[in-house]
């Protein structure tokens, strides 16, 4: 799939009079784009106005807190996934009328989904890992866990028809089991994605990893 949305590409620094909606859009890119830089630690509110020649104060008067910049990437992530995983998997009428195959294939395409939007958006996937999320608040953490178990739950709705076709005689079990299997092995792409300094891309042989999965 080609659909995958991919952050905006961070707009130059300047102290120029912004109007407040584009202000606000230009720390996200920065922040971002920060975070897809190899190696780079927590990320402070000094160093982050520094990158943008603002103060701390300019930063605050368009996030309350740091912990609201993050709020509004997972927006973003959240927006730019969610919207098209069920779109791909379909509602509860057509899920219920899948094919073995069918099911299947969609299930892949949603975990090819997620890994080619971490691909075009590199500073997400730290968000998503967690590893930029620690040390700011829990709630974010639980906001990016409860984003993975909306797509496991996804994967399962996709399963659950596939392994009943297939005969089985237990198809919401064997579902729980390939969906967190699949979930598995995107987060684990994600991880290599972020611990290789972004070198290692997610996608990569992937129909071959996913046809040996489903």
């Amino acid at each position: 799939m080609n659909d995958t949305a991919s952050a905006p590409s961070p707009a130059p620094a300047s102290k120029s009079r912004l109007k407040p909606g584009e202000r606000r859009t230009q720390i996200l890119q920065v922040l971002a784009a920060m975070l897809q830089e190899p190696g780079t630690e927590r990320i402070t509110t000094a160093a982050l106005a520094a990158r943008l020649q603002v103060s701390e104060a300019a930063l605050y008067r368009h996030f309350a807190s740091k912990a609201k910049m993050f709020e509004a990437l997972l927006d973003f992530i959240e927006q730019s996934v969610l919207g098209l995983v069920q779109q791909i998997a379909g509602d509860d009428a057509v899920l219920g009328t899948l094919g073995a195959q069918e099911g299947r294939v969609r299930a892949a395409r949603i975990v090819a989904l997620l890994l080619q939007f971490a691909e075009k958006n590199p500073g997400m996937v730290r968000v998503m890992v967690g590893d930029a999320l620690l040390g700011e608040h829990e709630r974010l953490q639980l906001r990016m866990q409860q984003f993975f178990e909306r797509i496991e739950s996804i994967l399962r709705q996709c399963l659950r028809p596939a392994a009943g076709a297939l005969g089985s005689s237990t198809p919401t079990v064997d579902a729980q089991v390939g969906a967190s299997v699949l979930l598995s092995f995107a987060q684990g792409r994600l991880l290599r994605f972020v611990r290789s300094g972004f070198q290692r891309l997610p996608t990569e042989h992937l129909e071959p990893s996913l046809s040996m999965l489903v």
